[in-house]
């Protein structure tokens, strides 16, 4: 049987909607021998639309209303793609993405819900803020919220919610409950008769009853014809002022879908069969609110994307293993449960319907146990295996490692040709067995080399990741980058998913490598059963001939770091299901952040010393950069550190090379009033990270806040240098409330 981690096959899942997790969810537990899954979504959260109206109103917070996808991923195995859809080509079985190559599928599903129709009402687009997608109405409800508490006592402020569906009815009376104390004028603006026009007349009557206790002013029958800046203007010529405007009208899709060419209502949703699939094309799916079943349609509600779950589940397996479908028939009606504000909901299904405590009790257990399928995911695995695709041979032999277990020479010669077409200047690999590298008179070449292993899963940021990761090198001594060498190990896979991940990965780099004009002149690539990636990188002086080395401190001299530590400890949590997926996408960022300006910044400010901070962690690093002469005092409250990884530390999660890191403690003297798990970040170690530099003290504050300007934000002084009286006095004494004279 071949290993299970040789990839014959991709599912791709755009969109973190509600049918997509439960379906993500029920793969991971039935695994297909030879599928690789990936989940593509602009955020590592998506809200639950069931609690968000008591997210606004502040009866939850934001991780008791979100699924971590980053993290529901990590445990399922599934690879998670932080990126924004922007085009569809059935054809090609191709996905663009914004600012990043194309991603490509053998079997697609699309669950990235609906947004509000905006461009029916003159300037809605460009003065509303659209109740979807949730992610920006949140961001912009808290800050709306601050401004408003923050207003002088009496000053007029009106929020105006234009809809009358049970979207804009929850959300105006969620406002109003979260702004009670000191509540703005609200206005809920109803071009039709009644709100909640499907729904029965008690349930009318009791949420018209709750906007009134919350002090909502409805206005139906207002129709809005045009937007401007501060005011609506209705059918009949009137005019009313606002000062912030939610739109929560009727739906519409994402204009991408119906530009793939595929089949869609007549409102651009995708349309799709009862199996869930595409009318024109059996190998994309739609679920949620950007599909409509043509022959069941329903409207656009989070319970039909929840009973969708399962189904799509069984047929994207099903369709992979070439197995039977099995349709989908949604329910005739489905129950309402309405937010009013308070803790109380009205519920609403057919003729029936109740208002009260208990049915806010009700609706609150149903969805915190939707929501516990997601927090409390299975320590173990369970062994279920669903089967094998048919596409794998039913004898596989060993993969030969007598030819080096190279990558085929076909798929790499059509790889970097694409390329050297997106990257005609960076992208100059030969056929010579040595590439021959320009270097002008009288400059010294520089050389180093790194390597990672597979630390995220989406190849691009992988590359983009390795490549800065290799660099770091050249600019802690201050070097230009001229070209790199790729050294390879590609997970065994088919050849056209082979090209595929390698045409990710080195776009990936060669994002980075072209931003520094530093050309990919070749290397080399194998298979293997994981994923290797490095660089050589060869760098020359800078114009002045100055460059920087670690050894060169001075007595005296503050020390100064770019970036924040915490990597090494936060993927080790991640890797336990204990890491938030935002505190992830932030620590990716700052690896992706070149230390390039910090290396010539530091050049210009005259720095004595400078090293990049990497797998020996801050205190090996400095041990290296010290020598035997010298010691060093350091702040451990001044360390800048990525959000989580103190809580990480203080869980005891440690990335496995800190227990070597750690044996430098005897090096460490300590203060009385040393927090030891803000001390072990000294040992963690950090997959690129910034910059450790020696700077004579009356340049150190300037240079910190230059740094800050140039986009290293936590860029602080943690420390100073000093002679070591005696062999042995400590090396590196560690306090945790001391002020630096070089601090103003």
């Amino acid at each position: 049987m071949l290993p299970a981690h040789e990839i014959h096959r991709e599912l791709v899942l755009v969109g973190g909607g509600h049918a997509h997790a439960l379906a993500l969810r029920m793969l991971a537990m039935r695994p297909i021998e030879g599928l690789r899954i990936s989940l593509i979504s602009p955020a590592s959260h998506t809200p639950y639309s069931g609690m968000l109206p008591g997210l606004v109103a502040g009866h939850y917070n934001f991780e008791q209303t979100h699924i971590d996808l980053a993290r529901l991923c990590q445990w399922a195995g599934v690879r998670f793609i932080a990126a924004e859809v922007t085009a569809l080509d059935p054809q090609q079985m191709q996905l663009s993405l914004a600012g990043r190559p194309p991603v490509y599928y053998d079997l697609l599903s699309l669950d990235i819900g609906s947004q509000p129709e905006l461009d029916s009402v003159p300037g809605a687009r460009a003065h509303a803020v659209p109740v979807k997608p949730v992610a920006g109405l949140w961001q912009r409800w808290q800050v709306l919220r601050e401004r408003v508490l923050a207003r002088a006592p009496g000053t007029d402020y009106r929020i105006a919610v234009v809809g009358g569906g049970a979207g804009s009815v929850e959300l105006a009376m969620a406002m109003a409950n979260s702004l009670a104390t000191d509540s703005p004028g609200i206005d809920l603006w109803c071009g039709a008769a009644d709100i909640l026009q499907n729904y029965n007349k008690r349930a009318r009557s009791a949420v018209m009853a709750a906007l009134a206790r919350q002090g909502v002013n409805v206005h139906l029958g207002a129709r809005v014809e045009r937007v401007e800046g501060d005011a609506l203007l209705l059918a009949g010529g009137t005019r009313v002022s606002y000062d912030d405007l939610f739109w929560c009208t009727g739906a519409a899709a994402a204009p991408w879908v119906a530009a793939s060419g595929l089949a869609t209502d007549a409102q651009g949703f995708l349309a799709v069969r009862d199996t869930l699939q595409s009318l024109d094309d059996d190998r994309v799916f739609g679920c949620g609110d950007i599909a409509t079943q043509i022959n069941n349609p329903r409207p656009k509600a989070g319970v039909y994307a929840v009973r969708q779950g399962p189904v799509l589940a069984h047929n994207l397996g099903a369709a992979l293993l070439g197995k039977p479908l099995r349709q989908h028939r949604p329910q005739q009606r489905f129950l309402s449960l309405i937010s009013l504000g308070e803790r109380l909901a009205t519920a609403d299904r057919g003729p029936f319907s109740a208002t009260g405590a208990w049915v806010w009790r009700w609706k609150d257990r149903i969805d915190r146990e939707f929501m516990g399928r997601f927090e409390q995911l299975p320590e173990m695995m369970p062994i279920r295996p669903w089967g094998r695709l048919p596409q794998l041979p039913e004898e596989a032999r060993p993969h030969c490692g007598g030819c080096g277990a190279k990558v085929g020479g076909d798929a790499l010669a059509t790889v970097l040709a694409q390329l050297a077409q997106a990257y005609p200047a960076h992208c100059t690999g030969s056929d010579d067995d040595a590439s021959v590298v320009p270097v002008a008179d009288g400059q010294t070449v520089l050389q180093s080399v790194d390597m990672l292993r597979e630390l995220v899963g989406d190849p691009w940021l992988m590359g983009r990741i390795a490549a800065n990761h290799a660099l770091s090198d050249l600019y802690a001594c201050g070097a230009r980058p001229l070209s790199a060498l790729a050294a390879i190990t590609m997970p065994f896979a088919s050849p056209e998913i082979q090209q595929r991940e390698l045409q990710q990965l080195l776009a990936g780099a060669l994002h980075e490598f072209a931003a520094v004009d530093c050309r990919l002149t070749g290397g080399h690539s194998m298979q293997g059963p994981e994923l290797n990636v490095g660089f050589v990188v060869n760098g020359v002086t800078p114009d002045s001939g100055a460059l920087l080395g670690k050894r060169g401190l001075r007595a005296g001299d503050s020390l100064l770091l770019t970036k924040p530590l915490g990597t090494g400890t936060l993927f080790a949590a991640q890797m336990q299901l204990r890491a938030d997926g935002r505190d992830i996408g932030a620590a990716i960022d700052t690896m992706l952040q070149s230390n390039a300006i910090a290396g010539e910044l530091a050049l210009a400010n005259g720095a004595s010393a400078a090293t990049d901070i990497t797998g020996f962690g801050l205190l090996g690093h400095l041990l290296e950069m010290l020598g035997d002469d010298l010691g060093a005092e350091l702040e451990l409250t001044a360390l800048p550190l990525l959000g989580g990884a103190l809580e990480t530390m203080r869980a005891g999660i440690y990335s496995t090379m800190h227990a070597a890191n750690a044996r430098s403690y005897a090096s460490l003297a300590q203060g009385a009033d040393v927090d030891e798990p803000l001390w072990e970040i000294l040992f963690d170690p950090q997959t690129s990270g910034g910059l450790l530099l020696g700077i004579a003290p009356q340049v150190a504050v300037a240079l910190r806040e230059t740094l800050r300007e140039r986009g290293y934000i936590h860029a602080q002084i943690i420390g100073t240098v000093a002679h070591r009286e005696t062999a042995a006095t400590p090396v590196v004494t560690v306090h945790q409330s001391r002020a630096f004279a070089a601090e103003p």
